[in-house]
């Protein structure tokens, strides 16, 4: 093994409202060697993701939190470049698997799943093709319960959920209306993604009032990755027996006392609307389904993606910080090593 070290990054501290460098520690310890029935592997890409931030308060949640002092995990993809009598995998696979947030690890498989590189490329995997792209394909088709034609809006439009969302709503012949950050955001989601208004929320005002403006005859499903204002902005303007899919409520993972309650939430009874929220764990039988058409999709040039990269385990906090700024345009990725280990 060319490489001795093994450089992971560990949590150091819990933080306390927006997360900081000092908040994490990058460790070296020895790259491992696999044990009977093992495979090593090495990782290429790793995912940060805004739900890790709830993992880092120590409290009870539909995961456990991280601990002090050991090293995080996470979404990665990598391939295997050592096997000791292993019969599943074999030295060169690709490898999708949830032990990011370190360079190598060894497993006896039960955690992978081989990936196709000639599908999408390998960081698509992280984003498109994997958690995020699957969060999209259920949370509005099964949550959200779409039918063609509907009116859709789409908060965080230009993420890596909220973009997939969009391309797929418009696929099935849905208006669609995305929130975003910047002018560049909203004008990749009206070129490229081809939803029908985009808002910059920054420079909106009347975050209702500019709802309103771009859908007029309201919202059938909202697609809900923010909470907040977004929330009670969409709750305004939904049609009866509309229906919320909340997947996520970024704008409150920093905050230290619990906001008040969306002030409107009575709309709910008299526009009989449904709210629901969802883990994408609960939805795994749909992946088949959700490879085929994202891959139709894909062939046909109806989903694009984008992504920001980062170069390095040691910028992987700053990857993830990042998140809550805004920094990215599309799915946030750490790079680890060259795309062809073996």
């Amino acid at each position: 093994m060319s490489e001795k070290v093994n450089r992971e990054i560990r949590l150091k501290r819990r933080p306390s409202g927006m997360p900081a460098p000092g908040d994490f520690e990058l460790a070296e310890t020895p790259v491992p060697s696999p044990a009977a029935g093992q495979v090593l592997v090495r990782n290429i890409y790793m995912s940060v993701d805004p739900y890790m931030r709830g993992r880092m308060v120590d409290r009870e949640s539909y995961v456990p939190p991280f601990q002090i002092g050991e090293t995080l995990s996470g979404g990665a993809v990598g391939q295997v470049v050592a096997s000791n009598g292993n019969s599943t995998f074999k030295v060169g696979d690709y490898v999708n698997n949830f032990s990011g947030w370190r360079e190598w690890f060894v497993t006896s498989g039960g955690e992978l799943t081989r990936i196709d590189p000639n599908l999408a490329p390998l960081s698509a995997y992280l984003g498109t093709f994997g958690m995020p792209g699957l969060t999209a394909y259920a949370g509005l088709l099964k949550v959200g319960e779409l039918k063609e034609g509907e009116r859709v809006f789409v908060s965080a439009a230009s993420g890596a959920v909220g973009a997939v969302v969009c391309q797929i709503a418009k696929n099935k012949g849905c208006t669609v209306v995305g929130t975003t950050g910047s002018d560049e955001k909203c004008n990749w989601l009206l070129k490229e993604a081809r939803i029908d208004k985009a808002i910059n929320y920054r420079t909106a005002g009347d975050l209702t009032a500019a709802l309103h403006a771009a859908m007029p005859n309201g919202i059938d499903v909202y697609f809900d990755n923010v909470g907040g204002e977004h929330l009670n902005a969409a709750l305004a303007n939904m049609r009866p027996s509309g229906r919320i899919a909340v997947c996520g409520m970024i704008e409150q993972y920093n905050a230290t006392a619990m906001p008040p309650g969306p002030s409107n939430i009575i709309m709910v009874i008299p526009m009989r609307l449904t709210i629901r929220g969802f883990i994408v764990s609960d939805y795994m039988s749909m992946t088949p389904d959700f490879l085929r058409d994202m891959g139709a999709w894909a062939k046909a040039g109806k989903m694009k993606w984008q992504e920001t990269i980062r170069d390095g385990i040691e910028n992987a906090p700053a990857a993830f910080i990042g998140l809550f700024k805004g920094e990215n345009i599309g799915k946030m990725l750490v790079r680890l090593g060259p795309d062809k280990v073996v």
